[in-house]
């Protein structure tokens, strides 16, 4: 049984192999509009499902991770999640730890509720982990975090996002409270950090596995973002426990990969290098030699 799939193993001890087995590539898997056009598939449910699952096929023994992006599935329907559905089941029969990228967030039942659906093993829409907004609180998603730590799964909290819309709110200083002074972004860096130290300290009492360093938790730092101006200082990161980084933005949104150390200082090791269309855009025929060029980038940084 392999470290993805191992049901007494954390997601962070999981991630951890995967890193060490296959590096930090993540692929994406956004079937755009025009990506199915250029692969001469249709823009339909159909066409998003054979995109998905050549991209599983191509990405399988070559990385660890691949990330659906739900929306461009969601936008079909109910065909668009039996398409997704079925990328999701190969992702799983083919070993790779899956990301869905859902953002989602609410509160009460209705989180609750996304966390059965996606954190929950045997639901259709089961991934590894998922992608979540804490726009009403980190508070407001106890509910699927506490379902994905008994589900070895995992969360990825958006923090600091990459699109210039964000900054404002996301660089805003909290007034009050525990977190008065610092920037929204930081304040749920700082709230992920301090759960993942809690359930490394449990973990560890339990006795359970907990070589990797890595927590659960994890947050998105965007990799064309100064994190200095978002009152986040990367050479503070913690070294025990350690928050895992999903980084949007290398690739075809200018992010260079020889700046990964730079960007993200003592969380590089926890970096997840996200790329989608600098990867897809090779097309149906070279999107393996794509991969193959960007996991072996990727290890020279890693050294």
């Amino acid at each position: 049984m392999t470290l993805v799939t191992a049901p007494n193993l954390s997601f962070g001890d999981r991630l951890a192999g995967v890193f060490a087995e296959r590096g930090q590539l993540c692929v994406g898997i956004d079937p755009h509009s025009w990506l199915l056009r250029d692969w001469n598939l249709p823009d339909t449910a159909a066409g998003a499902e054979t995109f998905g699952r050549a991209v599983v096929a191509a990405a399988a023994g070559r990385v660890g991770l691949v990330k659906p992006q739900v929306a461009f599935y969601e936008r079909f329907g109910s065909a668009g999640f039996l398409a997704l559905e079925r990328v999701l089941s190969d992702a799983r029969q083919a070993g790779l730890l899956v990301i869905g990228d859902a953002k989602r967030g609410d509160l009460g039942t209705s989180v609750e509720a996304y966390g059965e659906a996606w954190l929950t093993p045997g639901s259709p829409l089961e991934v590894d982990a998922l992608t979540l907004a804490a726009y009403m609180g980190v508070g407001s998603l106890d509910s699927p975090l506490n379902r994905a730590a008994a589900n070895g799964k995992g969360v990825f909290l958006l923090a600091a996002t990459s699109n210039p819309e964000a900054a404002d709110i996301q660089r805003a200083i909290v007034a009050d409270g525990p977190h008065a002074g610092s920037s929204v972004a930081r304040a749920v860096l700082d709230d992920v950090t301090l759960r993942n130290a809690r359930a490394g300290v449990t973990a560890a009492g339990a006795a359970a596995q907990t070589t990797a360093g890595l927590g659960s938790i994890g947050v998105v730092l965007g990799a064309t973002l100064d994190l200095s101006s978002f009152g986040i200082d990367v050479n503070q990161a913690p070294t025990e426990f350690r928050t895992p980084v999903l980084a949007p933005g290398f690739g075809h949104q200018g992010g260079d990969i020889m700046d990964l150390a730079g960007i993200y200082g003592g969380y590089a090791g926890g970096v997840i290098v996200s790329e989608s269309r600098s990867v897809l855009s090779a097309g149906p025929h070279r999107i393996e030699e794509a991969i193959d060029r960007r996991v072996a980038e990727v290890g020279t940084v890693r050294g």
